[in-house]
């Protein structure tokens, strides 16, 4: 389930980065964007590759419920994305930052799941490994949105 719902946040999180680096006018908000979307390449790489190993399919079940006990999903929405398409300059980097956070925060709690509980010693090595990229990350947009 961790790498099932990991693979949807860095979805989501990557459609966004790919407008950050493309449309930030922050240089450091394209850095982190850029950063981000590097490693979610590496990491989903290796989290599709254990689940196409195990005959597994590498997208959560969205049905309610299903994720009871480990967190939920925590989808963006397509107005999120149809809002931020409409905002330019500062306003779109207050929001996507602002977007980037929240998938990074909700992502933090599947990962901490994951590191403490998780059953493949591997994904929970991958997991601890996310938290320390993504806490650095985390950090370094509050930095940002704080205009620092």
């Amino acid at each position: 389930m961790f790498l099932q719902m990991g693979l949807t946040q860095i979805a989501e999180g990557d459609r966004l980065a790919a407008l950050a680096s493309a449309r930030a006018g922050n240089p450091g908000i394209r850095a982190i964007a850029d950063e981000l979307r590097e490693q979610w390449k590496t990491e989903s790489g290796t989290m599709e590759r254990w689940l196409l190993g195990w005959a597994e399919p590498v997208t959560a079940d969205p049905s309610a419920g299903a994720h009871a006990g480990h967190g939920d999903l925590h989808a963006l929405r397509d107005t999120d994305f149809v809002a931020l398409a409409a905002t330019q300059g500062a306003e779109f980097d207050r929001t996507v930052v602002s977007l980037l956070l929240g998938n990074l925060h909700n992502g933090m709690e599947t990962l901490r799941m994951e590191s403490t509980s998780g059953a493949y010693p591997p994904a929970r090595s991958l997991a601890t490994t996310m938290i320390e990229h993504r806490q650095a990350q985390i950090q370094r947009f509050l930095r940002l949105a704080a205009g620092g």
